[in-house]
């Protein structure tokens, strides 16, 4: 199970200061303090914040160490994260509101139509994050967001029911078999479906939602039909009249029956974790089932900072100076129990396994769409995979008219 990196040891072991970006250790010059920096480090000033109580601890440390420094203040707001999203795109544009919210990557295009994020600058920082993570908060060029964290699912392991990761979807099929267990291998589906747990294996069929441009963001055109879709849908039928996927499969189910060594295998996110109690488990790539690779969605969390602030260079400092060192990243990390965005905290925090683990499917996965087009394919996405594994739907037509409902609510 997951083991945590004291943040007290970090701090010594690696002599972390809280200057401005001076908490970022790794050895390249790039990541020199004078270097990473796009702007002086602003004397006073006031900043507003909104956080979840979940982030709240590491954002006030980074706070007080501004105040402290730059003889600024700061307000820490409490927000239900949940409600964010909407206050702020309520808010900002009446000049109300905070200068820098937390919030998810897959929000930005919904912010960036609505006008109510501005751009940030990273400098040569850019280089010190994950890459996929930068690519997440990218927009027409601007990146939009500060990252601190990377959420994807993978293939967790029982490693008592199989000692080895399974090179392909059929390989941990018959190892699940083998095993004897109630299921070869666990993705929960419902009667609802769930594209997101299965988005890795659509992809292995070389079947992507949408058209992904050169620098990672998505163009507004529909990639998922066409022979590689119809062989993804004609998987599913085969997989759901053996038995290995089933619409009774809930996210309860799955996750109760994996902690029951019930199976070797599931594919499941780090949130799922606590349920496994004192399992042996390890995190792999999740198998291909259609010969290419299996690349999940990746979530990147992070702070944006609003269009409307009257502190924009304050709150870009902050994020730079205060919220990139891997002091404040690593505490994110132990506050959330996702991989740090920041590759050298993300290095310290893999001296966790399982961290580890979900860091190297998560480094080949691909950013949630976060274009406002997405909103049109859920509705029909996942009530049409469930449909086909159930055998209530032929596959290739059940897949062909998705995708036809899917094109005309875009051009509605």
């Amino acid at each position: 199970m997951r083991r945590s990196i004291p943040l007290v040891a970090v701090a010594l072991g690696a002599a972390l200061t809280l200057t401005a970006c001076g908490g970022d250790t790794t050895e390249t010059p790039e990541a020199a303090p004078e270097e990473t920096s796009t702007e002086a480090p602003a004397e006073g000033g006031a900043l507003t914040i909104w956080v979840d109580e979940t982030r709240q601890a590491a954002v006030q440390s980074a706070a007080t160490a501004y105040e402290e420094e730059t003889g600024g203040t700061v307000e820490l707001v409490l927000k239900n994260f949940e409600d964010i999203r909407t206050d702020f795109l309520a808010q900002v544009p009446t000049g109300e509101g905070p200068d820098i919210t937390v919030g998810a990557h897959d929000w930005l295009g919904e912010m960036t139509v609505n006008g109510v994020v501005a751009p940030i600058e990273l400098g040569d920082l850019v280089d010190a994050f994950e890459p996929v993570s930068v690519e997440a908060f990218t927009q027409d060029g601007q990146v939009y967001g500060l990252p601190y964290a990377v959420e994807n699912i993978g293939l967790i392991r029982n490693t008592a029911l199989a000692a080895e990761a399974p090179a392909t979807w059929d390989d941990a099929v018959a190892a699940g078999q083998a095993a004897g267990t109630t299921y070869p291998i666990l993705i929960h589906l419902g009667e609802e479906g769930d594209p997101y747990h299965m988005y890795p294996l659509q992809t292995s069929f070389g079947a992507p939602v949408f058209v992904q441009n050169e620098d990672g963001s998505y163009a507004p055109e529909l990639a998922l039909g066409g022979p590689e879709g119809t062989a993804f849908a004609e998987w599913l039928a085969a997989q759901g009249a053996a038995g290995v996927l089933d619409t009774a499969v809930t996210y309860d189910v799955a996750v109760e029956a994996f902690a029951n060594g019930e199976s070797p295998f599931i594919i499941a996110g780090p949130w799922t974790l606590d349920s496994f109690g004192d399992l042996d488990l390890a995190v792999d790539p999740i198998p291909s089932a259609g010969g290419q690779p299996a690349q999940p969605f990746v979530g990147v969390a992070g702070f944006y900072v609003s269009a409307q602030s009257d502190n924009a260079l304050l709150a870009n400092d902050f994020l730079v100076n205060y919220m990139s060192t891997e002091e404040a990243q690593l505490a994110l990390y132990e506050a959330g129990n996702r991989p740090p965005a920041l590759i050298a905290a993300a290095d310290t925090a893999s001296a966790d396994p399982i961290t580890a683990g979900f860091r190297e499917v998560g480094a080949d996965a691909v950013p949630m769409p976060s274009i406002p087009e997405m909103g049109s394919v859920w509705a029909f996405w996942g009530v049409t995979e469930a449909g086909i594994v159930s055998g209530a739907q032929e596959p290739v037509a059940a897949w062909e008219k998705m995708v036809s409902d899917i094109q005309g609510a875009l051009d509605s």
